[in-house]
């Protein structure tokens, strides 16, 4: 018999309703979310504009699930300080970025969060290698950040295996259309936590769509 590996599920709230945030994030706590990925974007490094720390902060009181604050930002070093006080359990950001890699993934780990990095589509898994020491997590975008409802990426499959073989003790995170089957289809190349957001916000039963997105895989 395999070892049962047991996924964790990081519910996207650029996919809520943000008229709505407060009992949105309380909803898909008890609908048994692990995480909540918190997407911040500047409108510079992606063409879009979500919410800062000060809604960060307005939300930590609804929910004692890991907040796990994506920086899709220019400057992430910039951020941490703010991102911290306001509540955030990780602090991802990118290595396209243009913030020293090392001095921002220490300048998080001194606020007292832990840390990760994330590629986009186009960029290499080698781009991370060097940082793997450094990181409790690396995220790896299964589609082009900055918008949420894209399609899923197999290409990106690769990178996934890649990476987790490098680094076993690193959580793999996966991010972009994410549904049961391409979810699936990440666990078996080695993710350990799974975002999504339409597919869990716009489910008819976000406890059904997480169970559906949660369910063990023989490894």
């Amino acid at each position: 018999m395999g070892v049962i590996v047991m996924v964790k599920i990081a519910p996207s709230m650029l996919a809520c309703d943000f008229t709505k945030m407060g009992s949105e994030i309380r909803r898909i706590t008890q609908a048994g979310a692990d995480w909540i990925h918190l997407d911040v974007m500047d409108g510079h490094f992606v063409p879009n504009i979500s919410f800062g720390p000060g809604i960060i902060a307005a939300l930590r009181n609804e929910t004692p699930a890991c907040f796990d604050v994506h920086l899709m930002v220019s400057r992430p070093l910039d951020f941490v300080p703010a991102m911290a006080k306001a509540g955030a359990n990780l602090i991802t950001f990118h290595v396209e970025s243009e913030s020293p890699v090392e001095e921002t993934l220490r300048a998080i780990h001194e606020a007292g969060c832990d840390a990760g990095l994330v590629l986009k589509p186009g960029t290499p898994a080698q781009a991370v290698r060097d940082w793997l020491p450094l990181c409790e997590v690396v995220l790896v975008m299964t589609v082009e950040p900055g918008f949420g409802g894209q399609a899923f990426m197999e290409g990106m499959l690769e990178k996934i295996e890649k990476i987790k073989q490098w680094a076993p003790q690193v959580l793999l995170e996966v991010d972009g259309g994410i549904n049961p089957q391409t979810g699936a289809m990440c666990i078996e190349k080695g993710a350990d936590v799974l975002v999504a957001g339409t597919n869990i916000f716009r489910a008819p039963d976000a406890k059904e769509a997480i169970k559906a997105l949660k369910q063990p895989v023989k490894a």
